[in-house]
C-alpha cells in the first residue's frame, strides 16, 4: 500500500512539474514575450554601445595628449599675421573686385523686365 502511494505521489509530482515547465516555455514563446525580450536586449545593446563610445573617446583623448606631448605641440600656436594675397587676386584684380551675386539678388535681376538689346545669362556672370 505504501509503495503504491509513493509511486502515485511521485507520478503526480512529475506531472505537475512537467506541466508547469511546458506552460512557462509556451508563455515565453508568445509574441508579446518575444517582443519584450527583444526590446530588453536592444536596450542592453544600446547601453553597451554607449559605454564603448565613451571608452573610445577617452582612449582617443588620452592618445591625443600622448602624441601632443611626444611631438612637442603643447605650446600655443603663433598669432596669425596678415594673410598674403591669393594668386587669383593678383592676376585678375577686376574679377576679384566684382561684388558677389547672391541667390536673392539673382532672382530679383531675373524678375526685372529686359529690353530687346540686353542679354540675360543664367551663370551669374555678365
Amino acid at each position: 500500500m505504501f509503495r503504491r502511494t509513493f509511486w502515485f505521489s511521485a507520478g503526480a509530482a512529475a506531472g505537475v512539474w512537467a506541466t508547469t515547465k511546458v506552460n512557462r516555455k509556451l508563455r515565453s514563446l508568445t509574441p508579446e514575450s518575444l517582443a519584450a525580450r527583444a526590446a530588453d536586449r536592444a536596450v542592453d545593446t544600446g547601453h553597451r554601445l554607449r559605454e564603448l563610445a565613451v571608452d573610445v573617446r577617452a582612449g582617443m583623448a588620452q592618445r591625443e595628449r600622448e602624441l601632443t606631448e611626444a611631438l612637442g605641440l603643447s605650446a600655443a600656436p603663433p598669432e596669425p599675421g596678415p594673410a598674403p594675397a591669393s594668386p587669383a587676386a593678383r592676376t585678375l584684380p577686376a574679377q576679384a573686385a566684382r561684388p558677389r551675386v547672391t541667390g536673392t539678388d539673382r532672382q530679383a535681376e531675373l524678375a526685372r523686365p529686359t529690353t530687346g538689346t540686353e542679354k540675360r545669362t543664367t551663370d551669374g556672370v555678365g
